[in-house]
């Protein structure tokens, strides 16, 4: 039996474009004005340090805000720019420059998961603080309190085996009980490897039977019935 949800966010329990056409546009617009502004700040003091160590080497200021916009352009999955971003996208939230966009499925699901008492959490690149602004954003409400934890990449990358190994760790609870929802092959490809239950989240094309994990088009779609326990 399923104890514990574990979902992806990007093209799982929210668009794909929503991410690239509203949140990273916005984050790269506002990333140089928004660092400047807040330099004597301790999380800003903090990330610029982290950019310099990814980097390899000290950078002053304008050197960093050009190796974030880079990474930005080159779309890595870099942690000290993920709380960066989470930040800048905390200040549209409140702004109301925009909303987090789940999918109806997605929050109707999820909701009713929780209500039958089943574990929810986040695994997504983005840092936890992103997470829990989108969540917290929606045209649904807050659906924050529907979770019970969040792993963003400090846990590890979402393509290693170990990753999901570390989360079931955390969660106390054996991988055979654990259910990982993605819309990525090889991030479900890692968690079977880890003894996960998997399910790959199509939302656009046919669904392929012949697939190495069981495929959906959408929330409405999981049975968790049919999960190998």
């Amino acid at each position: 039996m399923i104890k514990a949800i574990i979902t992806d966010i990007e093209g799982t329990t929210s668009s794909l474009s929503f991410v690239k056409d509203v949140l990273f546009p916005y984050s790269r617009k506002h990333l140089p004005d928004y660092v400047r502004s807040h330099l004597d700040e301790a999380k800003i003091i903090s990330i610029l340090k982290d950019v310099s160590k990814e980097a390899g080497k000290t950078l002053d200021t304008d050197q960093a805000i050009n190796q974030l916009l880079q990474w930005i352009a080159e779309d890595k999955k870099v942690t000290p720019l993920k709380s960066l971003q989470g930040l800048i996208w905390e200040a549209g939230y409140k702004q109301g420059d925009f909303n987090g966009h789940i999918y109806q499925d997605a929050a109707e699901m999820l909701k009713s998961w929780n209500d039958k008492g089943l574990d929810l959490y986040i695994y997504s690149s983005g840092s936890v603080y992103a997470q829990k602004l989108l969540f917290k954003h929606t045209i649904y409400g807050d659906l924050t309190p529907l979770f019970s934890g969040y792993f963003d990449t400090h846990i590890g990358g979402k393509r290693d085996a170990n990753s999901y190994r570390n989360i079931a760790e955390q969660i106390v609870c054996p991988p055979n009980r654990l259910l990982f929802l993605s819309d990525i092959k090889e991030e479900l490809d890692a968690a079977k490897e880890a003894g996960f239950n998997t399910i790959w989240v199509c939302r656009e094309g046919e669904l392929d039977e012949q697939a190495n994990h069981q495929q959906v088009s959408n929330f409405n779609q999981i049975n968790l019935k049919n999960c190998d326990v």
